[in-house]
């Protein structure tokens, strides 16, 4: 049976470019129990599974190609860009870590999440952004990393990348969760740049105890996986 997927790029740059590939499923007999051989088949870092949409409230659920995930910042902002650009007020994204709320800021959409729903990575701070630039993805066999330097510290500008063998990622171009982690663990708002060249926001919220994750979207293709 054949399967219409949603792709979309998440936390592209001020002219598109750049963006984490996110594919949107819309739940069905069909997908039921297939969700993680469906998101090894299509092979991008993370599926989302749209379970019901009801008024402004979203459930759904986040694979990726190895596990499932109770949250996931590129998948949620992607979701909400690409409901709200379909013409649906979506306000929350009910995940099983919670509910995300969602909020947009001019051509950004934002979702807030706890820092503790997102995987723990182990965040390693380098000296430049040349030495992020110049890590190699295969030095790490396992685990959840994420790599980082100041690029304009007083600004609260960064350069990252994001090492996951664990989920099954080689390197992922742009990450919501390990961005909520960061700007958690160092108490501050960040603009991140992210893999080739993707564009992450983050603002801290609520006495430090939530913190906001954003950016761009770009518009939809639609293909079909037999």
């Amino acid at each position: 049976m054949s399967l219409l997927v949603n792709v979309v790029n998440v936390f592209v740059d001020a002219d598109g470019n750049h963006g984490n590939p996110l594919a949107i499923v819309w739940a069905s007999a069909a997908t039921r129990k297939r969700e993680q051989q469906i998101a090894a088949d299509l092979g991008f870092s993370e599926t989302i599974f749209i379970d019901a949409l009801e008024g402004s409230e979203v459930r759904a659920r986040i694979f990726t190609p190895a596990q499932e995930l109770r949250f996931a910042g590129h998948p949620t902002v992607g979701l909400a860009a690409w409901l709200q650009a379909s013409g649906d007020d979506v306000q929350d994204i009910v995940v099983p870590a919670g509910v995300a709320r969602v909020r947009t800021e001019g051509d950004r959409v934002f979702v807030n999440a706890r820092a503790d729903w997102a995987p723990e990575f182990a965040l390693e701070q380098l000296e430049s952004p040349d030495d992020v630039a110049a890590v190699d993805p295969d030095a790490y066999g396992i685990g959840l990393h994420y790599v980082w330097a100041w690029a304009d510290e007083e600004a609260g500008a960064v350069r990252s990348r994001m090492f996951a063998p664990t989920l099954g990622i080689r390197e992922d171009e742009a990450t919501g969760a390990a961005a909520i982690r960061l700007s958690a663990a160092l108490g501050r708002d960040l603009t991140i740049r992210q893999g080739s060249g993707s564009q992450i926001f983050t603002h801290v919220r609520y006495l430090g105890q939530q913190v906001e994750v954003g950016g761009r979207t770009s518009s939809d293709r639609i293909f079909e996986l037999s």
